[in-house]
């Protein structure tokens, strides 16, 4: 009998490290035995890829925040479509760096206050949450200078600065709160080893 495929996706503010931690994570899975496919938002999938360069680059006005939901909803449609629905359905473990919550914390909260236009949209065009949210969660200033440092051209959104950081980080913990079924908040503020145990621990608890 085959094992049920299981949704993974990992939020926090820039430079948090969930990145690293989703990668650490699928790897130390498939090192078990596990089928794991490793996928980032915007993006994970050929057209998702592509608006990803749109709205990731550029000038900080390039769009509204009305825009970017729309381009945003539009990347997650094709990526769970093309990656995300099939792999599940495979049984396979999808951990995704990024989902839904991260729209409604930077286009819901922080760049319009269009909360309720992306709960609507995401319903309508997406309708489903991942099975276990994974927020690591770390202080603004020091996210925003780790994500500052990486260099590369995919800055739009750290060019809003620390003010921005510590009203996403709020955020995120409420969003925690709130969808207290599926998140655990862990501290990013320490070594990534200890981070990694404490991530695998989770992950495994809704595994086992």
């Amino acid at each position: 009998m085959s094992r049920p495929g299981l949704f993974i996706s990992f939020e926090g503010i820039d430079g948090s490290g969930k990145s690293t931690q989703a990668r650490l994570l699928a790897e130390a899975l498939r090192a078990q035995g596990r089928e794991v496919v490793l996928t980032r938002e915007p993006g994970g999938s050929p057209g998702a890829e592509e608006i990803r360069k749109l709205v990731l680059t550029g000038e900080r006005d390039r769009w509204s925040a009305e825009t970017e939901l729309l381009l945003f909803t539009a990347a997650r449609r094709d990526h769970l479509e093309r990656t995300i629905a099939p792999a599940i359905a495979a049984g396979q473990v999808v951990i995704c760096d990024r989902f839904a919550d991260s729209t409604r914390m930077y286009q819901g909260l922080s760049r319009g206050d269009l909360r309720a236009a992306v709960d609507q949209l995401h319903d309508l065009m997406i309708g489903r949450e991942p099975d276990l949210t994974l927020l690591i969660d770390i202080d603004p200033a020091t996210g925003l200078g780790r994500a500052l440092s990486r260099g590369g051209d995919e800055e739009r959104f750290e060019s809003f600065g620390e003010g921005l950081q510590e009203k996403m980080r709020a955020g995120f913990l409420a969003l925690a709160e709130e969808f207290s079924d599926r998140f655990v908040t862990i501290d990013g503020n320490r070594p990534l080893e200890d981070v990694a145990v404490d991530v695998a621990a989770v992950a495994g608890a809704h595994l086992s």
